[in-house]
């Protein structure tokens, strides 16, 4: 009995924790109203690693732990669309990345592209974009070496993610929810990304039932 209260009360830590990370803009109803497909672009990865590195060879690191929470937010949001869990599509990322290199668009220069002007060369209305903070190559898998102390405790930080969906018309953000990287996130950037998005499901402002509950009250 003591070990279900302690998982129960585990469980609501986490999910009372991912709620206070999350924003959602007031205006979210009538902003996203006419939308229809989202975009996720790469996201942008700063690292902080240990081991010396070279800055081209810190660069390239980067842009892969970016490239790859793109593909992981891909995979998630695929499973859960063929469940119909979500009132709108999304763009294929080999799509998405190929539109923005046929317009000169880079990984390293992305970041310099407002979200209004991602969103008509992508003919798409809405972005998923968002920042990755990392002492550790989350692609390649976090340490496994952790006491249970640790667990618990949520030491051993890794670094901290944000994703964020931005309005293609206005440019404003819509949502956005932040998370701290630890050993007890996941093992990749995979088991991260399903993870985090599990626990603010409820609150994705795209989820169908999340709307259906909006229209009953």
């Amino acid at each position: 009995m003591k070990k279900i209260i302690l998982l129960l009360s585990f469980l609501m830590v986490a999910v009372g924790s991912a709620q206070k990370n999350i924003y959602e803009n007031r205006r979210f109803d009538e902003l996203s109203e006419d939308h229809e497909t989202l975009a996720i672009i790469p996201f942008i990865a700063n690292l902080d690693l240990k081991r010396n590195v070279d800055r081209n060879e810190l660069l390239d690191l980067a842009k892969k732990e970016g490239y790859a929470v793109q593909n992981a937010l891909e995979t998630y949001f695929s499973k859960r669309k063929k469940r119909k869990k979500f009132n709108v599509d999304f763009q294929n990322i080999e799509d998405t990345n190929a539109i923005l290199a046929q317009n000169g668009i880079t990984y390293e220069n992305l970041d310099i592209h407002t979200i209004k002007q991602l969103c008509k060369i992508l003919e798409v209305d809405g972005i998923i974009s968002g920042n990755l903070n990392l002492n550790i190559l989350l692609s390649k898998g976090v340490p496994t070496n952790f006491s249970l102390l640790d667990y618990f405790s949520g030491d051993a930080n890794y670094g901290r993610i944000g994703v964020k969906v931005s309005d293609g018309g206005s440019g404003k953000l819509l949502w956005k929810y932040e998370k701290a990287i630890t050993k007890k996130t996941g093992k990749n950037t995979t088991e991260l990304i399903d993870r985090m998005m599990k626990l603010a499901s409820r609150k994705f402002p795209y989820d169908k039932e999340k709307k259906q509950r909006k229209n009953k009250n």
